[in-house]
């Protein structure tokens, strides 16, 4: 069985880059950490450092064992976390990672109420698109990402779940994908069977468009493409304030989720459901269920918070 102690600092080195840097950090001397990293490497039986002048770099394999140390050693130490407030030697503590419209909107609302039943529960954020808050789960930095794909049905998101090993997720929310237009351009759309007057994305193609993330780029393009066309993307933003902003001024047009409507809404623009267009919001928890109970806490404070249009 691997060291946990050479293990971390293993991963020390390849978070540091240098020897003398990692030693600093673990408070240890250089030639003890030069001969964890020896003894590191009699126990698996690989090179995992090389020299290169007076430093040194991970091989390959010293890169692979770090970054799965990093995994394992994160969860070690969020099971002691756990343990320690089930034990009573600390304050409960529970870690939180979520999408910027999910922290805008829902999330303060589960803080609050989190304080309010579990006064002594101590609760941290991080803001963290889905790939990242993923990875923090994975790692143990965190113990709930919120996290958000499009067009999943119920089996999609199991699917989506084993597609992320050891990942559980929970629907949390549904919400509409919304076309954005500056304030005063006529939408344009057409006629269904009952005389309905329905969005006509195909109308737009001729526009200048402004992306989000890569999903939400994906996403656009897909719609786009069921369209009938490819869009002309002039603009990249990850800041949807400013996505609002740029279709105000009348320099293209977008598409956004309500929750990000709901955070922030520019006066100048107005919006437009896209027929069959969902963005669905979950709450993701990592290893085998029972969740510890400040996790538990945290997931039933987020699912009350919800509006109620979007449960």
């Amino acid at each position: 069985m691997l060291d946990l102690t050479r293990l971390r600092v293993l991963v020390e080195v390849a978070k540091r880059g240098s020897v003398t840097v990692a030693a600093q950090a673990l408070h240890y001397t250089q030639p003890s950490v030069s001969h964890h990293l020896a003894r590191l490497e009699e126990e698996t039986g690989v090179k995992l450092v090389q020299r290169m002048g007076r430093g040194i770099r991970l091989t390959d394999a010293g890169r692979l064992l770090a970054e799965r140390a990093t995994e394992v050693l994160g969860r070690l130490d969020a099971a002691e976390a756990e343990l320690a407030a089930h034990a009573g030697l600390r304050q409960g503590r529970v870690r939180l990672a979520a999408f910027p419209s999910a922290l805008g909107t829902f999330v303060p609302k589960a803080a609050a109420l989190l304080a309010e039943k579990h006064p002594s529960l101590e609760l941290t954020f991080f803001e963290a698109e889905p790939p990242e808050a993923l990875a923090m789960l994975r790692a143990g930095d965190v113990d709930v990402a919120v996290v958000f794909r499009h067009d999943l049905d119920a089996t999609a998101v199991r699917d989506a779940a084993k597609e992320e090993e050891g990942v559980r997720l929970k629907r949390l929310l549904t919400e509409p994908v919304y076309l954005v237009l500056p304030k005063g351009k006529r939408r344009n759309g057409k006629q269904d069977g009952a005389r309905k007057a329905t969005l006509d994305l195909a109308a737009y193609k001729g526009e200048r468009w402004i992306a989000g993330c890569d999903r939400c780029r994906s996403h656009l393009l897909a719609q786009c493409a069921q369209a009938g066309f490819t869009p002309r993307i002039a603009f990249t933003t990850d800041d949807y304030i400013a996505t609002q902003a740029l279709v105000a001024a009348g320099v293209g047009v977008a598409t956004l989720p309500e929750l990000a409507l709901l955070s922030a809404r520019h006066p100048g623009v107005v919006s437009h459901a896209l027929p069959g267009a969902v963005r669905y919001v979950l709450m993701a928890t990592y290893g085998q269920p029972p969740d510890a109970p400040a996790t538990s806490a945290l997931l039933e404070a987020l699912a009350a918070s919800v509006p109620s249009s979007l449960v």
